[in-house]
């Protein structure tokens, strides 16, 4: 076991219940020491994994960087590796002398190796990924971790790729991103249901996104959609994933009302994990009565969809659903309550948001157990 750092995402509650997920979907025995949540992209937590975690890093979507911590304090500085060309990134102190003292520090200790240069981008003292990845490879980005009065010294180890997430967004033949949701929330999706191998279904596939996902990370996809041209739209992208990406596997689609999966699927599912159809588009923020009438009318829908789960799920399967939540006018959120999903077989794990601040619909991330 190795004491790793991990950088999250916009949404730090959100991307250590991933994590966790995760963890137990590849058998990495992950073990969060401690966590430190200042806000999005600043936060990190404390682990020890197994070092496979380097491995399966990239199947993340609500992490960053792994970092591979070298030592505390200072002096662990004389360990790190040799770079000829290295950038630091500070979390938890943002003094830009800091950085320069510590970045001058460490190319005093390389330079007694052999010829070395700190990169310093202007302005930059938390080293993005992108700058890693675009232009500057052979760059090493060395972290420090500030913690009430001791310092984490450590090194990345692996970054995910917001270049493959752009491309599978914005640069696939259809894009529709009212009716879809990112390729960042459908990877995260994807870990929460916890399934490493097996049959997973997209009831509302829509066009495709997260069937991309499950296609890349080798499941087995299936999904459906009642609208035609839907499908139509998520062949097409499932289509050009194949030859950008070059993956074997493809997807079962059909043509079918979620209130009916029986009639189209012979397959018993592992997971189901989908986002639904949420109602239309919102111009202004709600009144509670407008939520609560909003939401009410949508259950219509879900109740007979999650009926229909039930005929196509093996026992003790996972489903991954996003309900609606509705920001209020006047401050406040509308977070309905559905004691129907228990009647109906169907156990509450975990539940999560997902939102920005200038959205009005909120995702309601329900993470369940079928209990057959």
């Amino acid at each position: 076991m190795r004491r790793y750092a991990i950088v999250l995402g916009k949404n730090p509650e959100l991307s250590i219940a991933e994590l966790r997920a995760f963890s137990k979907r590849f058998r990495l025995g992950i073990r969060i020491l401690e966590e430190h949540l200042s806000g999005p992209n600043t936060s990190w937590v404390l682990i020890k994994a197994k070092e496979e975690i380097e491995r399966y890093f990239r199947w993340l979507g609500g992490s960053l960087k792994l970092v591979w911590i070298i030592g505390n304090g200072e002096d662990a500085i004389e360990h790190l590796e040799y770079a000829r060309l290295f950038t630091l990134s500070l979390y938890g102190n943002n003094d830009w002398r800091v950085w320069r003292k510590l970045g001058s520090k460490v190319k005093e200790i390389l330079k007694r190796k052999d010829r070395t240069k700190f990169f310093k981008p202007a302005n930059v003292y938390a080293m993005p990924g992108e700058l890693l990845l675009k232009g500057f490879p052979e760059t090493k980005d060395f972290v420090f971790f500030f913690r009430d009065g001791d310092i984490l010294v450590g090194e990345t180890v692996r970054i995910t790729d917001p270049f493959e997430l752009k491309k599978l967004d914005v640069e696939r033949p259809v894009v529709r991103p009212i009716l879809s949701i990112p390729p960042r929330l459908a990877r995260i999706m994807v870990n929460l249901a916890e399934v490493r191998r097996g049959n997973v279904l997209d009831p509302f596939c829509g066009i495709g996104t997260i069937l991309q996902e499950l296609i890349l990370q080798g499941l087995n996809a299936y999904g459906s959609d009642r609208n035609p041209e839907r499908i139509r739209e998520a062949r097409r992208n499932l289509e050009w994933l194949r030859r950008e990406f070059r993956v074997r596997k493809v997807a079962q689609l059909e043509i079918c009302d979620v209130r009916r999966l029986r009639k189209c699927f012979r397959t018993r599912f592992d997971a189901i994990v989908t986002e639904p159809y949420m109602g239309k588009p919102l111009r202004r923020t709600s009144t509670k009565e407008e939520a609560v009438k909003m939401a009410r009318e949508l259950d219509r829908l879900y109740y007979g969809a999650f009926e229909s789960f039930a005929d196509v799920l093996k026992r003790n399967a996972r489903v991954v659903f996003v309900f609606p939540a509705y920001r209020l006018e006047g401050g406040g959120m509308y977070r309905r309550n559905r004691p129907w999903l228990e009647e109906l077989g169907f156990e509450v794990l975990e539940r999560h948001l997902d939102f920005e601040e200038r959205h009005r619909l909120i995702r309601d991330i329900h993470v369940m157990k079928f209990k057959g």
